[in-house]
């Protein structure tokens, strides 16, 4: 059942006039107009070859909009999440602004042509269509000579080696072979209406409809009947698991998997591993299981994981942010994580101070200088600490810990002795 069989023509009317607009059974909610055909022919004009039917689909049914679903690639041997969350629109300010990203591109191709010594064509290869602020584009592939002509290609910026299990270089995936099958790929990994955490996908919409029938008067029954098409996105990994097909699909498999970690289903983990689900793979940038347990502190999963075999990355002590168990901690480097000192250093100010010991002596049986380490470890998180409590309290930074947290953990960190 596509758009045209769930709502009426009169529904797709009402919708649309609530900034609401379907295409390719997806949702697009703060839709601008349909983009005027003179800005197509300008847009047009500027690409190597012709743009492909389905981009001219979208943008004479929106030029532009919000949209709200989970996409994951593979990047680089990672498990990557695309924010693709804007449709970029003639008009829009900053990150937004599809012009000002057409002449981004531009620039950067004349440069490209320049060093490589080549004729410069004055037209772009590469279309940016969407993304989320500079740090993840959407593009479709504009040139009639491009063997992959029509496709679209997902972009996403490296960041800096301190953010860890993150791509650290710029890297580039195909997403589709067409515009209508980039959409096809937006999914919903969970259901927005038992969302797990504060913050979900689903959330900007659902704040957007709500706003809408308060403010604005759109029927709570169509908003509903909107909610229940926008659902039909999930994956339904319950499904495959009681089928006993779960393992032979790795994308949906990794979202039960995710799944399980993040809400600390030690239950969950063991039927994942009895169904054959492969537990070492990169599930959140390069982070596999463990490393997410450990870095939520699902500390059941985390045990689970362990019975049932799941390998152990050598660094996965440095993604320690709650407190850790000291049995824990010992199977972990039984299991092949590696003694640190920042990672002691962190047990210490996370309120682990056993945890921390057993760390300190592995450390000790290796040879190393326990209180020298740790001392140089702990100062350097206590400058961190400190320099981000004077932030907030400034008011010039939000932090998750807040003040009180922050403090706390400074606090630690004081009064511990090796």
């Amino acid at each position: 059942m596509d758009a045209h069989d769930f709502f009426t023509a009169d529904e797709r009317a009402t919708l649309r006039a609530h900034g609401i607009v379907l295409f390719a059974q997806r949702v697009v909610f703060d839709a601008r107009p349909p983009m005027p055909q003179a800005q197509i022919d300008a847009v047009q004009a500027l690409c190597a070859g012709p743009l492909p039917p389905g981009l001219l689909a979208l943008w004479r049914e929106t030029a532009g909009g919000q949209l709200d679903y989970d996409l994951r690639l593979r990047m680089g041997g990672n498990d990557e999440a695309i924010s693709w969350s804007e449709l970029f629109w003639n008009g829009s300010d900053g990150y937004h602004d599809l012009q000002g990203w057409i002449d981004h591109e531009l620039a950067l191709a004349q440069e490209a042509a320049e060093e490589d010594g080549v004729p410069w064509t004055g037209r772009l290869s590469y279309l940016p269509i969407g993304g989320f602020e500079y740090l993840d584009r959407i593009y479709v592939i504009v040139d009639a000579l491009h063997p992959a002509n029509g496709h679209v290609l997902a972009w996403k910026k490296g960041l800096p080696a301190a953010w860890q299990h993150r791509l650290h270089e710029d890297s580039l995936a195909s997403l589709a072979d067409s515009v209508e099958g980039a959409f096809a790929a937006l999914h919903l990994d969970e259901d927005p209406l038992a969302p797990t955490g504060d913050h979900f996908t689903g959330q900007a919409l659902l704040e957007y409809l709500d706003e809408r029938h308060e403010s604005h008067g759109l029927a709570l029954e169509l908003s509903d009947r909107l909610v229940a098409f926008y659902r039909r996105a999930m994956r339904d990994w319950r499904g495959a698991l009681q089928a006993g097909t779960l393992a032979q699909d790795a994308g949906l498999a990794h979202i039960a998997l995710r799944h399980a970690v993040q809400t600390d289903d030690a239950a969950l983990v063991r039927a994942l591993a009895d169904a054959g689900v492969a537990l070492g793979a990169p599930l959140q940038g390069s982070a596999n299981a463990v490393d997410l347990a450990v870095g939520h502190g699902a500390w059941a999963a985390a045990a689970a994981l362990l019975d049932a075999g799941a390998p152990v990355a050598a660094d996965v002590l440095d993604s320690i942010d709650h407190a850790l168990a000291p049995e824990l901690t010992t199977r972990l480097l039984a299991a092949g994580a590696q003694p640190d000192a920042d990672a002691m250093a962190q047990c210490v100010a996370c309120g682990a101070p056993a945890s921390a010991r057993v760390i300190g002596q592995a450390l000790q049986a290796r040879g190393e200088d326990v209180p020298r380490v740790f001392d140089a470890a702990r100062a350097t998180l206590l400058d961190d600490l400190e320099g981000s409590l004077a932030q907030v309290r400034e008011g010039r930074l939000s932090h998750y810990l807040g003040a009180e947290g922050l403090m706390q953990r400074a606090e630690h960190l004081r009064a511990f002795e090796w």
